[in-house]
């Protein structure tokens, strides 16, 4: 055996054992939180009955979404969105499923993402969703190579694309409930909106954020201009935009870009354990405060608009939610700063808080 073929094996067992380094890493970090009840987060067990299609990889040397080797020889194709829900925990994960494109968005994966965060939106079961890339990375933008074959009808498609929704699929929707990124690679161009369409963002320490396409001449209409000077003000989104640079994690912390810096390969567990700390809290309560904060950011005219909008829009739940809270509170409940308030995946001792509350929802209704 020729000593070329001795070390392409030794580096294929290499990758092969950091790659299943990489997975379980994912999935511990989405199990080893301590939590207050047993249900809170799957077993081993369950990760390993999952569909192989519902499994987050971190391989950068992934097959391409074009085609896989089913088990009777034959090749079948592969779902570009993965989506799983997490029933007893109210958590919902997506996932873009293009890694041999870096998880560029084409026109049918755009459109799956939507359906895909759609069916989110109108799940009451779902309080909560992790949006995640397939492969070791996020999202590389929209994909180039279908945009160069656009040359018939070009401006009809364009039109098409932008009265219906952004080119990315799920970026101008008006959700009511909170996204979290799992950011790893790269996470550029429209992947980058995708990022910053979301409520929180989870970067791992060797992932890349910029705006790649500045070279290409791609503008960005999937609410990169919009959004990305709210969240770190005009003079720095400016110097991402125009120089179409790449962030490291780090400034992009510093900046508020990202919320959390952690070990590469822990993006995805992080963002679902801290979904399930989200799920948790009276989700009524925790929309209307998201909702006025939103409205405050983007459609407020003068901050007396936006402090008119808060106090009608909470006033709702101050006649059931809050009511519960303080009695929760006067029990003994919470005291310290504790987070012992709410449970979710296992039933109280008591059960008479959630019928005491349905019973005040229908009266107010």
């Amino acid at each position: 055996m020729s000593k070329t073929l001795m070390k392409l094996q030794t580096l294929r067992r290499q990758h092969a054992n950091l790659q299943s380094l990489r997975r379980f890493s994912a999935i511990s970090q989405a199990i080893r939180v301590p939590s207050c009840n047993k249900e809170a987060s799957p077993s081993p067990s369950y990760y390993v009955n999952i569909p192989n299609q519902a499994i987050r990889y971190f391989s950068d040397q992934v097959k391409s979404e074009e085609s896989t080797e089913g088990g009777d020889g034959t090749e079948k194709v592969e779902d570009v969105v993965v989506t799983e829900k997490f029933e007893s925990l109210h958590i919902m994960s997506i996932g873009i499923n293009r890694p041999g494109k870096r998880n560029c968005v084409n026109e049918d994966t755009a459109e799956k993402l939507k359906m895909a965060f759609q069916d989110f939106e109108k799940d009451e079961n779902m309080y909560c969703a992790v949006f995640h890339g397939i492969g070791g990375n996020f999202c590389a933008g929209y994909d180039l190579e279908e945009l160069a074959e656009l040359e018939e009808n070009l401006a009809n498609k364009v039109a098409e694309l932008l009265m219906d929704q952004g080119p990315m699929g799920p970026t101008k929707m008006a959700l009511t409930k909170p996204v979290i990124a799992a950011i790893d690679g790269y996470c550029v161009a429209g992947g980058l909106e995708l990022a910053i369409m979301c409520d929180l963002r989870i970067a791992e320490e060797n992932s890349k954020l910029g705006f790649l396409n500045r070279r290409f001449g791609v503008p960005l209409i999937d609410g990169g201009t919009v959004r990305l000077p709210e969240l770190i003000g005009l003079s720095r989104a400016m110097d991402l935009i125009l120089t179409g640079r790449l962030l490291d994690p780090k400034e992009a912390h510093d900046w508020g870009l990202v919320n959390r810096v952690v070990a590469t390969g822990t993006a995805y567990g992080t963002a679902f354990n801290l979904a399930k700390d989200i799920v948790k809290f009276p989700q009524e309560c925790l929309r209307c405060d998201r909702e006025s904060a939103l409205h405050a950011t983007f459609s407020a005219k003068n901050i007396d608009e936006a402090l008119e909008f808060e106090s009608e829009n909470s006033a709702k739940v101050l006649t059931t939610e809050a009511i519960l809270g303080a009695k929760k509170f006067l029990a003994g409940f919470g005291r310290g700063g504790k987070f012992n308030v709410n449970r979710i995946g296992a039933k109280s001792a008591d059960d008479s808080w959630q019928k005491e509350f349905e019973e005040m929802k229908k009266n107010d209704s």
